[in-house]
């Protein structure tokens, strides 16, 4: 069991070797400064993809002239993004970050059939939280990428999911699929959805729906209630409706719930950080960890 992110930090640096982060078109600052963080912290070696010239003048200003990194001269985003993608299909990097450049371009050329480096049935976001309300990591999907997703999508995203505990060591993730009631109701697609899962399976981890997030997560609800499941109480995943629903859990987290975060995006030959420019340096910080240790498989 994964109890915080700094558990989490100390088992990337006892890893043999620094795992890669090539980060697409690096001439951004904000980017820079978190990954730049992780390599002083000896966590991983950045690849920095973009225009050498402005990349050096940023590690300057942000007092890391010196760090360690490998630096690709490339002037053309897209051109940027491919060099990353052809790294990552080549096993030379653990993660991919995104730099100064659109999440629309970035996964534009990341799915593409023939030179992209999509696996899955899907590409999902999934987040993971520390909460000091909670008494283990725990994770979201999906508060990002998925608008509305149908049944199969839905069980693409928890394989996604179930495939990241994997990589971090918990062999059967406990999984609850989130509604408002715990009885199939048919006017609630939610419950419909969540109970065909459920009696359906899916292999390596123990499924749970339709569960209300008290009961997924606060022991004391399931037991004044009567709720009995190994899941009650100790979710390690969260899966969400739609996104509405999940980004404003999550954020609900984040913004008043005093919880960390770092999100990576799954489905893909390595894990992909949609890092937005909004959050915080220690949500950017904890997405390069958690990437570079679900990429590595740990």
């Amino acid at each position: 069991m994964l109890k915080n992110f700094e558990q989490m930090k100390e088992m990337l640096r006892q890893q043999p070797g620094k795992r890669r982060v090539a980060v697409a078109v690096a001439q951004d600052e904000h980017t820079l400064q978190a990954v730049s963080q992780a390599a002083r912290d000896g966590l991983v070696r950045p690849v920095l993809i973009g225009r050498e010239t402005e990349i050096r003048a940023i590690l300057e200003k942000i007092g890391c002239p010196e760090l360690e990194v490998d630096i690709v001269n490339l002037e053309d985003p897209v051109a940027c993004i491919q060099k990353a993608a052809d790294l990552a299909r080549e096993g030379q990097v653990d993660c991919i970050m995104k730099g100064k450049c659109q999440t629309g371009t970035l996964m534009k050329v990341l799915v593409n059939k023939d030179t992209g480096i999509r696996t899955g049935d899907i590409m999902s976001l999934v987040g993971f939280f520390e909460s000091p309300y909670y008494h283990k990591v725990f994770a979201i999907t999906d508060p990002a990428l998925l608008t509305y997703p149908d049944l199969e999508q839905k069980k693409a995203e928890i394989r996604n999911a179930v495939g990241a505990f994997h990589a971090l060591g918990e062999k059967n993730p406990k999984v609850a699929m989130l509604a408002a009631v715990e009885k199939v109701n048919p006017k609630m697609p939610e419950t419909v959805e969540a109970d065909a899962i459920k009696r359906e399976g899916i292999p390596g981890c123990i499924l749970e729906g339709p569960i209300s997030l008290d009961l997924a997560m606060n022991p004391e609800a399931a037991r004044i209630k009567d709720y009995e499941s190994p899941v009650a109480g100790d979710a390690d995943l969260l899966v969400l409706p739609d996104i509405v629903a999940a980004n404003a859990v999550a954020k609900t987290i984040t913004v008043i719930g005093g919880g960390r975060t770092g999100g990576v995006v799954l489905g893909a030959k390595v894990p992909v950080l949609l890092v937005s420019r909004a959050a915080s340096a220690d949500d950017k910080y904890m997405s390069i960890v958690v990437a570079a240790l679900i990429g590595h498989g740990c």
